[in-house]
Formats: structure tokens, C-alpha cells, sequence
């Protein structure tokens, strides 16, 4: 049975099947991924592990269990997952993919949830086993449904972070513990049926909060490396975080050594995705200069010996300036299996590609820059290397028509090449989707002494003859971009869909572009992103005659939200019929209600208290006097990035002032909104109130629409 999209609706998107990244076996004949669906008509989400037969393309359910996750291969058959309980503990399972009616076996029940499982068979022919948990101030497993629960809901604090993102932080934190996995009589067991809390008796916490996984560490048969913040700095001013190292020969130490931190002379900034070589003595890791800057360019760095720190660590494309012979944003890594090649991903023009370097830096230099591997269309996820004795690469991919690709990616192929495996949308055909719809711009920014880019998207039965409203969609970060790649909270097929043509700019501040373009925000918050987007406005109204100026639309989420707020008090904003205002800033002078601090601290050059006409500058409230354009807020009262009282103050004041105007609250959800049933009531709002202003149907015929879905 397939279901096959007949528009492209928001219920269709969300209820999409979503697969995770593909990872192959040894040999490289299968493939572990998951899939969730969520049901509007059950109100609830399934979940699979499902194993790919490369070879064919076929697949099949290997687990069907919403409270199962994480598969990761023992060997060439056998993979471990993790299954959940309700009193908070955590089993950890073993089944065979060639058997998929196996039920499996437990190996060891944790006693508390634990995530981001990794494993690495050793010398000795046991398999090292880490994850990440969170651990009392005495370092045991933490567990929320058996701790003691207080008398009082009273929270004192004495230093920062007093919350962040969408918590209030306690005493608990995130820790590495680590185990070893052998096996008697054919099956897998625990040894001593208990893990070990390698940052314990340390004040260091890795994976790093809030986002932190399996980037954040990485096991080798010389033991572990992880990235932890300095506890001697601020979090909450401070981004600095550091690689360490913790010698393990066999896993099963009594006494964990201390961890040992790295050096890296020059660069004080973000550390992250250590990754271990296949000879297990070299670690490669990229790092970012600045400690206040969380955008900063990470630096991709070789430690040559881990078991001998005294060696300096090495720069890939260093200059003697210190800014790099490359200049982009190197994220996740992997070796070649001769350990001879390094394969990263890093954005470049709205695309996260996959790139191939030698693994020495003395043999890189600004005359010999790597180039990108062909990929299918869209961004780079996840990519792993076939097999043993393969340069093959198994990409997953994802792009603004399709929600996952599994391709095989040659980059010794001449020319080099690449073969999709398997769609999960049969790009974008079973969405009601096309790569048609998908297009570019380039025009000149602020003052002509730049070009900024754009993406497009038109709706699937777009007709060149005919006129059609503009959307144009304001990013986030702001040091961020829209890319060609799938998203379910920010969708452009999704507007596109409705009758719209989007446009998606990436002005000043946006990533990909390189650092110039990314850094010229820094004290520009309303200046030359602004004058960028006027730019593109002007360029889309000249040059694409099938857009209809007098029915524009603008929407914008964060970052982009403060730029909805900012055109609302400025000539821009009476240039769209209707604005809509994801969690944005409305006044430039409440960044200090944030909790990352260093983030207007680099963004506005300095402290509030240093440097307060740097905010009031680029402050939308002293622009209410110019409000106008009928407007949509929208914000979640646990989003402590952004707290709530910065979309009731827009509100109020456009209610004040008899702008049409509405609010719409989602009490449990944090910057994002991500439960499936929100998401539908944030589409519905969103659209509705966009479709009224632009005389795209109505609010009750959007409330009304079919699910847009035939089984076939």
C-alpha cells in the first residue's frame, strides 16, 4: 500500500513517515534506521526499526515499538537498541537483522534513561559500550521517576545558567558512562551488569547542554575523548568548550584516569565532533576561535597521537593571519578506512555538501582547497563509509522536496558519481512534490558591494502566465540560512502549496557564504539584513513577472521575528499586506532575559551596561509609533531564549493601537514548536491568517481542507 499525496497540505507533511540517517554494516549489505509516523486519527506516534538491503533496495520492520530506539551494529547481523520504561529504566537489547521476527534479549537493565549509545569492539575482542545520562552532584545515575521529590517547588541560584532553552537547570548533569559488552554461550552481557560514570569526581559535563549527542564524544581503543565546557568560565557568557581525553586500555578500569584537557594555542572557542582514526592513536576535531562568538568558523584540527599530548595539535588550511585558507565551516567528520583521507561536511550556497581532504595538514593548503563530492540534491546529513575495503561512501540526504534520501555516494568514480539507493518520497512524487518547483536568485545587497542569494519555490502547478502572491520567509540564527533541505517547521513547499511564490534569502549574517558576508551583521542588526531584504524585494518585483507585489506576505522565526518586528516600524513593512512573528525580539534592550548572554554580548559588541547604544540602535519598540500592517504573533511560554513577554508586548501593543492583530500561545513548547497537534494548529493559524491578508481563500476553507491523501 502507498500513500500518495494529492496536495501538499501541512497534515500531509506531518504525517509523513520520518527516517532517521541510514548506517551500514560492516560489509555494507544493510542498513539500520528508524521511522516515526504520527496518526491525527490515533493522536499518537509509531516507531520501527527497519533494516535496508542495499544490495536491492528492499526493507523490512525489524521492531515495532514506540518506546524502542537508537539501533547501533554489534556485527555483521547483530545490532543493540535501547527500549525505555515507564518507571524511568532503560533496557538495553540485542536482535538480528536477518531475523526480523527475533524477539531479542536484554543485556542489561540501567536503572535510569540513558541515550546516545556507541560501541567499539576492541583488541581484546570486547566491545566498548558508552552512552550519556544524567548524574547526581555524587555522580550516580539520575533518575526522575525514583528521586525524591521536594517538599517545595522554591528554585535559589547563586550563578548562571539559571535556566536554558527550556529548562530550569538543577543540580543533575549530563555525564559519559561507559561499559564493556561480552559474550558467553553466543549472547551479549553487561559486564557486571552496571556502567561507569567516566566524569565523575570532575566538574565537567559532556554532552554539552542543550543540543549536545553523539558529537560531543567518541570511544577508540585508547579510550575516550569528549568536549565539555570550561567550569572555570560562564556558561552563560562564555561559549568555550574544550576536548578532552580519558586513557581506557580495556574499558573495565576500577580507578577512571582523570581527564586530560587538549591544547589548542589561538582558539578558545567552541570544540566539537572528536572522532577517532581506524589506527585509534589520531584524533581529528574542529574548533572555533573566539569564546564569545557561537557562530565563530570552526577550525578542523589533528591531535597526531593521542597517547602523546606533548605533540601539538595541527591546523588544516592554516594561515599565517589566522583566519584560514578555507573559508567555510568544516561540521562533522569522518576517516577513510586507510586513515589517509578525512571526509566533512560544511554548508556552501544553501547546501550542506560532503567534502574530501587529506588527512595530513601539511599536505593541505590555500592552493589546493577541497572541492565537493557529487550528492543528490539538497544537504548532507549523515555518511558513512561503505565497507572495509571501499571508498564508497552511504549518504543520507534530505532537500526541500524530499524528506530523506539513502544514496551511494563514489568519489573515485570518473566522473565522480553517485546512485540513489531509496527515496522515502520517491523525490518528493508521493508528497504531491516536484524538483521543478525548486529554483535560486542572486542579486546585488546593501549598496550593490555584495550579492545575496535566494531560494524559490512555486507551487506545483505553477503557471508562468499567471500572477501569484509572494511569501517571503525571514531565517533565523541570524547567523544561519535557509537551505535546500527538509523541515517540518519551516517548510516552503508547505507556503508554497497554498498559491504562493517563496523567498527565502539569505541576506547578511546568513552561513554559507562565507565569514565576510556572515560577520558584516555583527553590529548591523537592523542595518544591512534590512537593506539586503529591500534589495531582494525589489529584484523579485523587476524580474519575476509572475509575482504580485500587492499581495505580499512576510514571516520570520527568532532572529527573523525581530526583523518581522523591525519592518513593521519601517517603510519595508508597508510593503507586504501581512507579517507573521515566530518567537522574535521586540526590543533589543530585553537580550538580557535571554540565557545565553555571550549571544548579545558578540552581536551587539559588547555588554548592555558597556555599550547600551549598540541595543537601543537596532531596537524595534522605538518604532511603534510607525506600526501598521495587520500582524499574527506567536509565541511558547518555554522558550526561555526568547521569554513570552516579548510577543505580549508586540501584541498589546498592536491591540492598542487597533491593528488587526492576533496571538497564538502554545504553553508547552519551547523556540520550536514540535508536538505534531500543536504543529497542525500552528499551520492552520499561520496560513489562515496569511491567506486572508493576500486573498488566498479564506480562514474556514483552510480549517475545512481535505487531508490531501489517497491510498493507492
Amino acid at each position: 500500500m502507498t500513500v500518495t499525496a494529492t496536495k501538499f497540505t501541512p497534515k500531509v507533511m506531518l504525517s509523513a513517515p520520518r527516517r532517521s540517517p541510514g548506517v551500514p554494516n560492516a560489509s555494507g549489505t544493510l542498513a539500520l534506521y528508524t521511522v516515526s509516523t504520527y496518526s491525527f486519527d490515533d493522536h499518537r506516534k509509531t516507531f520501527q526499526i527497519r533494516v535496508l538491503r542495499i544490495q536491492s533496495g528492499l526493507s523490512e520492520v525489524l521492531v515495532h515499538d514506540a518506546k524502542s530506539s537508537e539501533p547501533v551494529w554489534l556485527s555483521e547481523d547483530e545490532f543493540l537498541h535501547l527500549k525505555s520504561w515507564d518507571d524511568g529504566t532503560t533496557s538495553i537489547m540485542v536482535r538480528r537483522a536477518l531475523s526480523p521476527n527475533d524477539p531479542g534479549y536484554e543485556v542489561a537493565s540501567i536503572k535510569a534513561p540513558i541515550s546516545n549509545v556507541k560501541v567499539k569492539k576492541l583488541p581484546n575482542g570486547t566491545i566498548a559500550f558508552a552512552c550519556s545520562a544524567l548524574a547526581t552532584p555524587d555522580g550516580h545515575l539520575y533518575n526522575s521517576e525514583t528521586a525524591k521529590k521536594p517538599y517545595s517547588s522554591a528554585k535559589v541560584y547563586t550563578s548562571l545558567f539559571v535556566r536554558h532553552w527550556d529548562t530550569w537547570t538543577t543540580k543533575n548533569r549530563n555525564s559519559i558512562f561507559f561499559g564493556v559488552l561480552e559474550q558467553h554461550d553466543g549472547k551479549y552481557s553487561l559486564r557486571n551488569g552496571a556502567l561507569t560514570n567516566a566524569l565523575a569526581g570532575t566538574d565537567l559535563s559532556s554532552p554539552v547542554e542543550p543540543f549536545g549527542g553523539t558529537g560531543d564524544f567518541d570511544i577508540g581503543p585508547a579510550g575516550l575523548v569528549f568536549v565539555a565546557k570550561n567550569p572555570e568560565l560562564d556558561p552563560a557568557i562564555y561559549t568555550k568548550t574544550d576536548l578532552y581525553f580519558i586513557p581506557l586500555e580495556t574499558f573495565t578500569e576500577s580507578k577512571v584516569p582523570s581527564p586530560q584537557l587538549i591544547e589548542t594555542p589561538g582558539l578558545e572557542g567552541y570544540s566539537n565532533s572528536p572522532v577517532f582514526s581506524h589506527c585509534g592513536r589520531k584524533v581529528a576535531f574542529t574548533r572555533m576561535r573566539s569564546k564569545q562568538y557561537e557562530s565563530d568558523k570552526p577550525r578542523l584540527l589533528l591531535i597526531p597521537d593521542i597517547t602523546d599530548l606533548s605533540q601539538s595539535v595541527q591546523e588544516f588550511y592554516a594561515t599565517k593571519d589566522g583566519e584560514g585558507g578555507w573559508d567555510a565551516r568544516p561540521e562533522s567528520i569522518i576517516w577513510s578506512h586507510d586513515d589517509s583521507k578525512l571526509y566533512v561536511t560544511a554548508e556552501r550556497w544553501a547546501r550542506t555538501l560532503l567534502w574530501q581532504l587529506p588527512s595530513d595538514p601539511a599536505k593541505t593548503a590555500a592552493a589546493n582547497l577541497p572541492t565537493p563530492l557529487k550528492t543528490p540534491d539538497g544537504s548532507v546529513t549523515s555518511f558513512h563509509l561503505l565497507h572495509r575495503n571501499s571508498q564508497v561512501l552511504f549518504v543520507t540526504t534530505t532537500s526541500l522536496v524530499d524528506n530523506s534520501c539513502y544514496s551511494l555516494v563514489n568519489p573515485t568514480a570518473t566522473p565522480p558519481s553517485f546512485s540513489i539507493l531509496s527515496s522515502n518520497s520517491r523525490q518528493g512524487k508521493t508528497l504531491g512534490l516536484s524538483r521543478d518547483s525548486v529554483s535560486s536568485i542572486t542579486f546585488p545587497g546593501a549598496g550593490g558591494e555584495y550579492d545575496v542569494h535566494a531560494l524559490v519555490v512555486t507551487p506545483s502547478n505553477f503557471d508562468r502566465s499567471k500572477k501569484y502572491p509572494l511569501c517571503m520567509l525571514i531565517h533565523g540564527g541570524p547567523q544561519g540560512a535557509w537551505l535546500d533541505a527538509w523541515s517540518t517547521r519551516w517548510n516552503p513547499a508547505v507556503f508554497a502549496e497554498q498559491g504562493y511564490v517563496v523567498v527565502c534569502p539569505n541576506p547578511t549574517g546568513s552561513t554559507g557564504y562565507g565569514m565576510a558576508l556572515q560577520n558584516g551583521i555583527r553590529g548591523q542588526w537592523g542595518g544591512r539584513p534590512y537593506e539586503d531584504l529591500v534589495c531582494c524585494l525589489e529584484y523579485v518585483l523587476k524580474e519575476m513577472e509572475f509575482v504580485d507585489g500587492e499581495r505580499a506576505v512576510a514571516l520570520g522565526a527568532s532572529y527573523g521575528g525581530y526583523m518581522i518586528n523591525w519592518i513593521q516600524g519601517h517603510p519595508l513593512g508597508r510593503r507586504f499586506k501581512a507579517l507573521v512573528c515566530h518567537d522574535g525580539v521586540f526590543s533589543t534592550l530585553n537580550q538580557w532575559c535571554s540565557e545565553e548572554l555571550f549571544f548579545p554580548i558578540h552581536d551587539f559588541e559588547g555588554t548592555i551596561y558597556d555599550n547600551r547604544e549598540a541595543y537601543e540602535k537596532w531596537d524595534p519598540a522605538k518604532f511603534v509609533n510607525e506600526w501598521v500592517t495587520p500582524q499574527l504573533i506567536i509565541h511558547s511560554e518555554l522558550d526561555y531564549r526568547l521569554p513570552i513577554t516579548e510577543g505580549l508586548a508586540p501584541f498589546n501593543i498592536l491591540q492598542a493601537k487597533k491593528i488587526p492583530s492576533k496571538l497564538l500561545m502554545f504553553p508547552d513548547e519551547n523556540h520550536w514548536v514540535l508536538k505534531p497537534e500543536n504543529s497542525l494548529v500552528w499551520h492552520r493559524e499561520v496560513l489562515g491568517w496569511i491567506n486572508k491578508y493576500a486573498g488566498v481563500g479564506d480562514e474556514q476553507e483552510l480549517a475545512d481542507q481535505v487531508d490531501g491523501l489517497r491510498v493507492e
